[in-house]
């Protein structure tokens, strides 16, 4: 009872700001109504449809078109006229749009075909870089100036709500346990287990990125916190179009990617392929002191890596359209990517009075090549009946990478040298195949029902071999160990919705049957887990006038541990501080509810946004020290876990050269759990944000500053420090608007680093780290047969066509 009065109350706190504002916004106004379809009476998403008065050409306003080609302007009476664009469609005016005291329909308005594209379409006042759905939001990554020239990690890290640390960890609303998908679907573009594979797709590549928080029935049940959805190019455009992209960086980074897309008649052929070299230093520094009965010393530990190396990614297909209501695609995808990593550790060891007693040098050569091959195969038939549709997906995924290092460890003088080398080899094996059909019943009613299976295989073989002076390659048996995981899983989901007036509905539920196995074969040690769930899920939206919505939502999910985290030992680069796996983790379980409420008004919208989330079985890493200092960290399902939060995203345009987009998010996580009889506990409160700003001066130069912060938080060792960082980006559009330069800087003040605390009794240590130092990109793209344009006035007006 105390927590639906809570959360209540923090709706209620949420909407309050929203509804005095709209006070002033939301009086007096109508809505203009309309439908976008083509040449083929199909309907047209996401066009953009924006509102100019008609005395000066000023921007009013701008929305988007829905799934079924829909849109819903409000407007105050007065004389306006419309401008409607969509890329692969050419641009529409609509004069002489009228607002007297009542709605006004616009009835169907159709776009003609294109030769030349709009590769992007920016519109001061238009809310570009987010569209808001009824289960999920979509950012726009090609908005963002700083998201030109980076990769896939860091592009994310710029999306509200998702950040990634400073080790690769993507991170939704302070949780990890978030699935991370390609075009809907798993692919190895996301890494077997390392976080390095996002940092070597490139974002040039990337078109937008889907955030479900809490998804429903029609998604798998993986994903403590919900989805992120990685949507790559792809036009279906007639003729030959494309782009082209180089960048320059410094420290090294050196690429060039393209995409290009081919349309005829019933065949559309599409490619992109991108190259890359990097070099990332990072660096990092802690101190360990132990105080206990028995022993009392301490010692310091710095550390310098660098990690890069040459990628590649390729991609081919096409689509195939059998007749107008059928669609044959296939697709090949192959990433190569051969890295090259280099750490250097000193170590300097204190006795209990704080003199120096000794210092170790360990240096690390690491080859870490690694091959990713993809083929999927899909199918969609469209009924006659409008939205009605089936679809039919394979995929098949290949995936292998090894980890070769090699150590020397000794003194400063090279006296009493160890050498040590492992091997570390992931290799991935997976089959998916999913089919879905979608049903529109009455005006605005669907339900849909699909089946999907996955088969994956991954076998991790790691070991260590240590040599002493010229003596043969030894095996360190605690370090010799072969890992086979076997997940087939099978699920199945019914799910139906509709809108009635103001209300829209949408509910499901989800069947999965998983069927695990986690074998250790040279300790004879299987273990094998079969369990079926139910995972409901509901979707609520309420109108309450033409600028303001609420949504209630609620979902019932698990996240199965990684593959990370299921591996005996993974790395050993520090021989002093390890990170293992432990094959016998359960999956954790959640409960998320959500409530939201969204604002519209002439500039801009907010968003906001109160959460709750309750899981068991909670996977959390524990720090076990031994007697010479030596640290071992191991992941156990330990506690459970209530977190809450709230959210606010904004977008506004303050002037119409300045468009201004902030996130905030708040949350407490208050964990509890007992490990070897000890109670471990954690009551954190953190907050994240992110601001940027975006300026255009001279119509022709575009400024973005953006400021990211996370706050400190708890956890059930210790604490994590604030961590902040400044990214600048300018751009230009140059030959004719064919072509953009850009210059960015992440990390302006190089503060990007990860700081930990751990206090304990007998044990007290602190860290810093850095994965990679700040970066500054130059890059150049290059649009073929596409224009970036920027809505000014209203020139080359267009009669409106009748309806049919």
């Amino acid at each position: 009872m105390r927590l639906r009065s809570t959360c209540g109350s923090l709706l209620l706190l949420l909407m309050l700001p929203g509804w005095l504002l709209a006070q002033t916004t939301g009086e007096n106004t109508f809505s203009i109504k309309g439908t976008l379809l083509d040449e083929q009476n199909k309907p047209i998403p996401y066009g953009n449809i924006i509102l100019f008065q008609d005395s000066d050409s000023s921007l009013v306003r701008g929305t988007n078109s829905d799934e079924a080609g829909r849109f819903n302007l409000a407007a105050k009476p007065g004389d306006y006229f419309l401008k409607i664009t969509m890329i692969s469609y050419q641009e529409k005016i609509i004069p002489d749009v009228r607002v007297v005291n009542q709605d006004l329909q616009m009835g169907t308005l159709r776009l003609k075909p294109g030769t030349t594209l709009l590769g992007e379409v920016v519109v001061q006042g238009e809310k570009s870089q987010m569209e808001l759905q009824l289960d999920k939001r979509v950012f726009n990554v090609g908005t963002d100036l700083s998201n030109i020239g980076g990769n896939a990690a860091e592009i994310l890290d710029n999306v509200p709500s998702v950040s990634v640390d400073v080790e690769g960890n993507v991170s939704l609303r302070g949780s990890q346990n978030v699935r991370i998908l390609v075009d809907g679907r798993p692919s190895g573009l996301t890494g077997i287990s390392s976080p390095d594979a996002l940092r070597q797709l490139q974002g040039n590549l990337i078109e937008k990125i889907e955030v479900i928080t809490n998804p429903s029935s029609r998604y798998d049940a993986e994903g403590e916190v919900g989805i992120i959805n990685i949507i790559l190019k792809k036009e279906k455009s007639d003729g030959i179009t494309g782009s082209f992209t180089a960048t320059m960086g410094h420290p090294a980074n050196y690429g060039g990617s393209f995409d290009i897309n081919y349309r005829k008649k019933k065949v559309n052929l599409f490619s992109s392929y991108g190259i890359n070299y990097r070099s990332r230093p990072g660096s990092g520094s802690s101190y360990q002191a132990f105080n206990r009965s028995d022993t009392v010393f301490s010692y310091t530990e710095v550390s310098r890596r660098n990690r890069g190396g040459l990628s590649h990614n390729f991609r081919v297909g096409m689509d195939y359209y059998l007749n107008e209501r059928n669609i044959l695609t296939g697709s090949v995808l192959y990433r190569r990517s051969d890295g090259r990593n280099t750490s250097q550790f000193q170590y300097e060891d204190f006795d209990r009075y704080g003199e120096l007693v000794g210092v170790t040098l360990r240096d690390e050569r690491e080859r870490e090549p690694e091959n990713n091959t993809e083929a999927a195969i899909s199918f969609r038939r469209e009924f006659q009946q409008e939205g009605r549709a089936f679809t039919a997906d394979f995929k098949w995924i290949e995936s292998d990478e090894d980890e070769l290092s090699t150590f020397r460890e000794g003194d400063p003088a090279g006296t009493g040298s160890l050498r040590q080398r492992s091997s570390n080899t992931e290799d991935e094996r997976n089959l998916l195949f999913q089919a879905d059909y979608v049903h529109p019943f009455g005006e605005r009613g669907k339900w849909e029902a699909g089946v999907k299976t996955t088969a994956r295989v991954l076998q991790n073989d790691f070991l260590v071999e240590q040599q002493e002076g010229d003596e043969g390659w030894t095996v360190l048996p605690a370090f010799d160990n072969n890992l086979i995981y076997r997940e087939n899983i099978h699920a199945a989901y019914l799910m139906g919705g509709s809108q009635f007036d103001k209300f829209s509905l949408q509910a499901g539920l989800r069947g999965e049957f998983s069927d695990i196995t986690t074998e250790l074969p040279e300790v004879n040690q299987v273990n094998r887990r079969r369990y079926f769930n139910l995972f409901p899920s509901a979707h609520l939206s309420y109108e309450l006038n033409k600028l303001q919505s609420l949504q209630l939502s609620y979902s019932y999910r698990l996240s199965r541990p990684g593959f990370r985290e299921l591996l005996p030992f993974s790395g050993y680069s520090n021989a002093r501080s390890l990170m293992t796996g432990n094959p016998d983790l359960n999956p954790e379980y959640t409960h998320s509810m959500e409530g939201g409420y969204l604002m519209n008004w002439g500039s801009g919208s907010l968003l906001s946004s109160a959460y709750y989330r309750y899981r068991t079985g909670v996977i959390q890493r524990i720090t076990i020290v031994d007697s010479v200092g030596f640290s071992r960290m191991y992941p156990v399902n330990l506690a459970t876990e209530n977190a809450y939060g709230l959210e606010f995203n904004l977008s506004s345009t303050l002037q119409s050269w300045w468009n201004l987009n902030a996130n905030f998010n708040f949350y407490r996580a208050i964990t509890e759990g007992f490990h070897q009889d000890r109670l471990l506990e954690s009551d954190t409160y953190t907050w994240t944000s992110r601001v940027t700003s975006k300026m255009t001066f001279f119509r022709q130069l575009n400024f973005q500053a953006g400021l990211n912060y996370r706050g400190p938080r708890q956890i059930p060792q210790g604490r994590e420090l604030a961590m902040y960082a400044i990214d600048l980006g300018l751009s230009k559009d140059v030959l004719k608007d064919k072509g953009t330069l850009t210059l960015s800087v992440q990390d302006l003040l190089n503060t990007r680093k990860r700081r930990v605390v751990i206090e304990e009794e007998g044990y007290y240590a602190t860290s810093t780290f850095q994965w990679s130092a700040r970066q500054v990109l130059l890059t150049f793209n290059y649009r073929l047969n596409r224009s970036k344009k920027e809505v000014r006035g209203r020139e080359g007006i267009e009669e409106n066509e009748p309806d049919n």
